[in-house]
């Protein structure tokens, strides 16, 4: 699949679930109304989808949410997808996870051909990390991310980078990370959805991280990468390798090769625009057969526009795009 700019799509990001957990900051506003049951796909219905997205060329899916693992029954479509790696099929299946499921899970992800996974923790303080999700506890998460590692499962830690709340914690967190044998990858908050807080006071551009980090630790430039947009480093004093997303301070659109599919069954071309297409419609229709389908998703990706049009300081008040990252499953 090749879009209007010659970016081949081969990674599909889907979001089997809005809902979540725990209520993060930057994601979701507080008082949450989720989907109704209706609008939501089966599990059924997404493999379908994923399978005409494989058909047409796609590698890499990483299931996202709210929280993927706290859908009923998840594990079935993650089997089923992983049963699809291959030749011919998937390179690689991954999830997104805030971690709280994976003492329970991670054995069989790691037996349904999930070997990679990204664990959403934005700090090692209790007290700072019960204030960034409203209501969670760390020890929930560090235990899956444990469970993880000892099931034989990468781990990559995501890091929302929160000016005034976690910028104290990076040179501990990379510590932590290379102690343990995580990568880190820093992200910066993205204008999505209406939330309690003001954006400007969340924002936290990375350059001005990076230039902090690199007061203590060494920065090597690398070639590593694993499909997505983070640029990474390697921390010589640790070995590991420390990712940036920087959508904000120099966005990653002239490489991209990504589309997104909602649990509704919307494909989102961008993250950061609001065009769609609705694929529930035809899929849930008789008459429309799995080519038809494929017709209907490439004739999306040929609308996929060159770049999102992110923009935070105090003359945008109002989110870029209306609907919550945990909606697009980021």
């Amino acid at each position: 699949m090749l879009d209007p700019f010659g970016r081949r799509i081969s990674y599909l990001r889907v979001s089997v679930t809005d809902r979540c957990d725990l209520r993060c900051v930057y994601c979701m506003a507080e008082d949450m109304t989720f989907l109704p049951k209706a609008q939501v796909l089966d599990l059924e219905e997404l493999e379908r989808l994923c399978a005409a997205f494989i058909s047409l060329g796609v590698e890499k899916i990483r299931l996202t949410g709210g929280e993927p693992l706290v859908r009923k029954n998840v594990m079935s479509l993650i089997r089923n997808l992983g049963g699809r790696i291959g030749p011919g099929g998937l390179e690689e299946l991954t999830i997104t996870t805030n971690g709280t499921q994976l003492t329970k899970m991670a054995g069989d992800l790691y037996a349904s051909g999930v070997r990679r996974l990204n664990v959403s923790m934005d700090t090692l303080d209790p007290v700072v990390f019960k204030d960034i999700t409203r209501w969670g506890k760390l020890e929930p998460t560090l235990d899956g991310i444990f469970a993880a590692k000892a099931a034989g499962l990468a781990v990559k830690i995501n890091a929302v980078a929160l000016k005034g709340v976690n910028e104290h914690e990076y040179d501990r967190m990379i510590a932590w990370c290379g102690e343990h044998g995580f990568d880190l990858t820093l992200i910066e908050t993205m204008p999505m959805g209406e939330i309690s807080g003001d954006r400007t006071d969340q924002y936290l551009p990375l350059s001005l991280v990076r230039s902090r980090i690199r007061q203590n630790w060494t920065l090597e430039e690398s070639d590593y990468r694993t499909g997505g947009p983070a640029r990474y480093f390697r921390v010589k004093e640790t070995g590991g390798r420390i990712g940036f997303i920087t959508p904000m301070t120099h966005n990653f659109c002239e490489s991209c090769n990504r589309v997104r599919l909602t649990c509704t069954g919307t494909l989102y071309m961008c993250l950061g625009q609001d065009d769609a297409a609705d694929l529930r419609a035809p899929l849930r229709d008789p008459g429309v057969s799995d080519d038809d389908l494929k017709e209907i998703i490439l004739n999306a990706i040929a609308r996929k526009p060159k770049g999102h049009d992110f923009v935070i300081d105090r003359r945008h008040k109002r989110p870029a795009v209306a609907r919550h990252m945990s909606v697009t499953g980021g």
